[in-house]
């Protein structure tokens, strides 16, 4: 079984660790103020779960989550992440993460600034536009009527195809948005951010996304 390393152990990072150790995954998570301090998560995930540094965590992951503000994205460290599949959850606050003009022109998109910091890595969309809480509840088994669908968007079609099993494996269907330059579709402020949708209604919410307010 893959063994998720976690770079960002807040609501989503927690909560997509819950996820795939429920699924059987292994998990390595670390956060910024150091392993010690996840001793009560790690205690709740149980023997598959490890605390770690960042580096030991992009290490140890054969696929990678990085959960982060969006500020903190130049201390991912790169080496460890090299050749693997990169999740990245962000978004945009300019309130926590002060302006950055390619993005307030839509120049760019969170993934493809992570993915210029991490050159060699294969980084793809996932988990940005579905409140923590609901990463655990909402999920439900594939064929369910009106299953909850959840958005990806990658460069690469191997991180696609991970994404796209993993959201099965925990419980939503999949809508690929495309490249990583159309993932701004599923961020902060558009039709799919935070609301409940099939993958019929996620579809037609990306397609009627503007790029700018």
């Amino acid at each position: 079984m893959t063994t998720l390393g976690i770079i960002g152990a807040g609501h989503i990072g927690s909560q997509v660790a819950r996820a795939a150790v429920a699924h059987g995954y292994d998990v390595v998570i670390a956060n910024s103020r150091g392993p010690e301090t996840l001793a009560d998560l790690v205690a709740e995930l149980g023997p598959r779960a490890t605390a770690a540094t960042p580096a030991e965590a992009g290490a140890a992951g054969e696929v990678v989550v990085v959960t982060v503000p969006l500020h903190a994205l130049d201390r991912i460290p790169v080496e460890p992440l090299a050749g693997k599949i990169v999740l990245d959850t962000n978004n945009y606050y300019f309130e926590r993460d002060g302006h950055i003009e390619a993005l307030d022109r839509g120049e760019t998109t969170t993934s493809e600034l992570l993915q210029q910091h991490l050159p060699t890595s294969k980084v793809v969309k996932a988990f940005n536009h579905i409140g923590a809480a609901d990463i655990t509840t909402t999920g439900s088994p594939a064929g369910t009527p009106d299953r909850r669908a959840l958005a990806t968007a990658g460069d690469d079609a191997d991180a696609v195809d991970f994404v796209t099993r993993f959201y099965d494996e925990i419980g939503f269907d999949t809508v690929n948005v495309g490249p990583l330059s159309e993932s701004w579709r599923v961020e902060r402020d558009r039709p799919a951010y935070v609301v409940r949708q099939n993958a019929e209604e996620l579809a037609a919410n990306l397609a009627i996304a503007n790029r700018l307010p």
